[in-house]
């Protein structure tokens, strides 16, 4: 067998133990799935056992699972409750959290350089991995989950906007110019997901979800090739066309085939969390440099400095500009969620390993710090809540309102 064949068996393997672990340890503590992929993952790497070595097709069919666990994230975007004022305090958050990323990442990083990939790292959410935690937990639906999703959609989005303006190595002229352009394509594939689709749509879907034919699924997977497509195009990171794939799917499934849209997702989210995601996870883990950790000085020291940063850079506007309805615990819960960090933190320190930005230490504390925050903040967000989820959904039901 291939080299490549053996890893990627490997990582299947960790993909199948990793839940069994995650229910055996959830019932007394519950630990997100990703924290056993990643932790697995280094263990099978170069620094531990050394059985796994990424190489190109395991590389590609890691950014896959990135990318799918964006276009699951931005799926999930209810735009019906992601407005009005809780979207407005959740945009004026992460602005705040880029100015205040942006000082701690030049003092920290002794330059322009280092600190903007530093400080673009310190603003972004993890939606795609707290998402999961919320819904396992009941606490997605209600008032709460429609502020985790405003704050944590735009912790999402930002930084991947800020990462074609910033780390993209063109002007900021030209970056805004291909984000207007970008922009205005997915207005327009908005406009036409808006528009109803003619009755033989419906009919083919309805027909062939459970066929082999399976229409309404490679639909999906054709917008998804659509939108990444065009901001690669357009030289733009895929992250970005990746959630505009799934703001755009959600449109389309809900006016088209709103009985079957559940059934679409889980078979989409069944290639994506069955395969895709727990592939870029484990290869994290795999990929994780452990030694440059280790090996003392610097690098070990910045681990909790960065972790702390995620709290207040990230969590600290996120608590003053909370909507007013939230009490303290919500707020801190509100917090902790929004300061979970790590797939945008891999996909910023990949490229600034790239760009020589970063060293390799800098770039081992900063996912260390992420993988840290996966661990630790949703048990802690979940813990600070617990016994609320229930009044949850029963305010979500009752019709709670938020000032528009």
């Amino acid at each position: 067998m291939s080299h490549s064949g053996i890893t990627l068996v490997l990582i299947m393997a960790i993909a199948v133990l990793a839940p069994l672990l995650a229910y055996g340890v959830g019932r007394r503590v519950p630990v997100p799935l990703a924290v056993f992929e990643i932790v697995l993952g280094i263990v099978i790497g170069p620094d531990v056992l050394d059985w796994a070595r990424p190489d190109e097709l395991i590389d590609g069919l890691s950014e896959l699972g990135l990318a799918m666990l964006i276009f699951l994230a931005g799926y999930e975007i209810e735009f019906g409750k992601v407005r009005g004022d809780t979207l407005r305090r959740a945009v004026w958050a992460w602005l705040a959290a880029l100015a205040l990323g942006l000082a701690a990442g030049i003092l920290l990083g002794g330059g322009y350089s280092t600190g903007v990939f530093v400080g673009v790292a310190l603003t972004s959410t993890a939606l795609g991995t707290v998402l999961p935690v919320l819904r396992d937990s009941g606490g997605l639906h209600g008032r709460f989950g429609t502020v985790v999703m405003a704050f944590g959609s735009v912790g999402e989005f930002g930084p991947i906007i800020a990462m074609a303006l910033l780390l993209s190595g063109r002007t900021a002229a030209e970056s805004t110019v291909l984000l207007a352009v970008f922009a205005a394509l997915t207005a327009a594939a908005v406009r036409w997901a808006l528009r109803p689709r003619p009755p033989w749509f419906s009919a083919v879907v309805a027909r062939t979800l459970h066929t082999s034919g399976q229409f309404a699924v490679r639909f999906v997977f054709l917008l998804l090739a659509l939108m990444l497509g065009a901001a690669t195009a357009l030289g733009l990171d895929v992250l970005l066309g990746a959630f505009a794939a799934g703001l755009i799917t959600r449109l389309v499934l809900t006016g088209a085939a709103p009985e079957a849209g559940p059934e679409i997702l889980g078979k989409v989210e069944g290639v994506g969390f069955g395969f895709l995601v727990p592939v870029f996870f484990v290869v994290t883990g795999v990929e994780f440099d452990l030694d440059s950790l280790l090996s003392g000085g610097r690098a070990l020291l910045l681990l909790p400095v960065f972790l702390l940063l995620f709290l207040v850079v990230r969590g600290g506007p996120m608590w003053f500009l909370a909507p007013r309805d939230l009490d303290r615990k919500d707020r801190g819960a509100l917090v902790l969620y929004g300061s979970t960090a790590l797939p945008l933190v891999v996909a910023i320190t990949t490229i600034g390993l790239d760009d020589e930005a970063l060293s390799a230490g800098e770039a081992a504390a900063l996912v260390g710090a992420g993988m840290i925050s996966v661990l630790v903040f949703p048990l802690l967000a979940l813990r600070m809540r617990a016994g609320r989820e229930e009044a949850s959904a029963e305010g979500s039901v009752s019709g709670a309102s938020e000032p528009w």
